[in-house]
């Protein structure tokens, strides 16, 4: 399965959480283009196009305890 970087990492699990992107970026302290440059890439990795299933995978990685978005 697709791995993430520890960044779009971190940033798909704030996107999972439902914060925006200017939220996030005000979080980690980016801009909101960088965010948004992680998140098109984690969107590419899983192959998907919307917040909601990426809610959906990080969801299901947290209850598989591996918080990456991987479910193996």
């Amino acid at each position: 399965m697709t791995s993430l970087t520890d960044r779009e990492r971190e940033i798909a699990r704030l996107v999972g959480q439902g914060m925006t992107n200017q939220q996030v970026a005000l979080r980690l302290g980016l801009s909101p283009h960088t965010v948004s440059f992680h998140l098109r890439n984690v969107f590419r990795k899983f192959s998907i196009s919307t917040r909601v299933k990426l809610s959906s995978i990080m969801a299901q990685a947290e209850r598989a305890g591996t918080g990456d978005g991987r479910t193996d």
